[in-house]
């Protein structure tokens, strides 16, 4: 199944982003960040869906939150950690009222930073131990299955460790899960479902001088649920995947029957239409 994220249409209400991608005929949409806050969020979303015979699903920085912060579930900084494990309780909660079986949260960061900064070049900042952040993060991750209790199927995402951090930060990495050898690392200290983000590993691979082809030739099969968007290796551009030749590659290199793929394509509506219907005859 083929959904879009709600990202792709810039709005302020997420009732306005989902509207415009119903009137462009869209109606699986996975709800993800880029929107505010308001009351009646919800009620909005189950009326829509009511009416639209829509499927949804929920990612990471959704809902909105009152007040924006940076998700991050290995945070050291309390007030943030705790933040981020209230936030997906709320999620996983909201999942259950709209009928997603999926929920997904990106891997940790050993590194706080602002929500502005989120997909950008991020100022140099002190890198906290690995270790201490898998224990925060473990331990959050037993809260929120505990909470989904079987309802709702979490999933962690990839990071992107994009060229302009790898100047900053250089080898030394602060993001958690970002190619193949990390994620034995992390799936060693948190048991969790994955979901793959074929963009954010393109540009990863690049950064760490990996081949981004084995690197999805290894984690490929390990996960149902998928993310794809076109960039240059080098940033998240969430550009069309149309002229991206490593992104037409994997689509026709594997099997995509009974597989959950999510397009992030934020580059115009013209754009998210060529994409989709690329997606759509490669993968049926």
């Amino acid at each position: 199944m083929i959904f879009v994220s709600s990202s792709c249409i810039k709005k302020d209400r997420i009732k306005d982003s989902i509207l415009s991608l119903v009137n462009e005929g869209f109606k699986n949409i996975e709800l993800s960040g880029g929107t505010n806050y308001y009351e009646g969020y919800l009620d909005d979303l189950q009326e829509i869906q009511d009416k639209y015979s829509l499927n949804y699903q929920l990612h990471n920085y959704f809902p909105p939150p009152k007040e924006h912060f940076m998700l991050n579930l290995s945070s050291m900084n309390e007030d943030l950690y705790q933040k981020s494990i209230e936030h997906c309780m709320i999620a996983i909660s909201m999942c259950k009222k709209l009928r997603s079986k999926k929920y997904a949260i990106h891997a940790g960061f050993l590194i706080d930073f602002l929500p502005t900064e989120a997909g950008k070049k991020i100022s140099l900042k002190r890198v906290n131990d690995r270790k201490n952040a898998y224990s925060r993060f473990s331990s959050a991750w037993k809260l929120l299955e505990d909470f989904a209790d079987g309802e709702v199927d979490l999933y962690i995402e990839n990071n992107v460790f994009s060229k302009s951090n790898k100047e900053t930060y250089k080898n030394n990495n602060p993001f958690l899960f970002t190619d193949y050898i990390s994620w034995i690392e992390f799936s060693k200290k948190v048991e969790c479902k994955l979901l793959l983000d074929f963009a954010h590993l393109k540009v990863s691979a690049t950064s760490l001088n990996l081949s981004f082809s084995l690197e999805v030739d290894h984690l490929v099969g390990l996960t149902d649920y998928f993310h794809i968007s076109g960039n240059d290796g080098l940033h998240d551009q969430n550009q069309s995947i149309v002229r991206d030749r490593d992104m037409i590659s994997v689509l026709d290199k594997y099997d995509w029957f009974k597989k959950t793929i999510t397009l992030e394509v934020y580059d115009g509506i013209n754009s998210l239409h060529q994409s989709f219907d690329l997606l759509n005859k490669k993968i049926n």
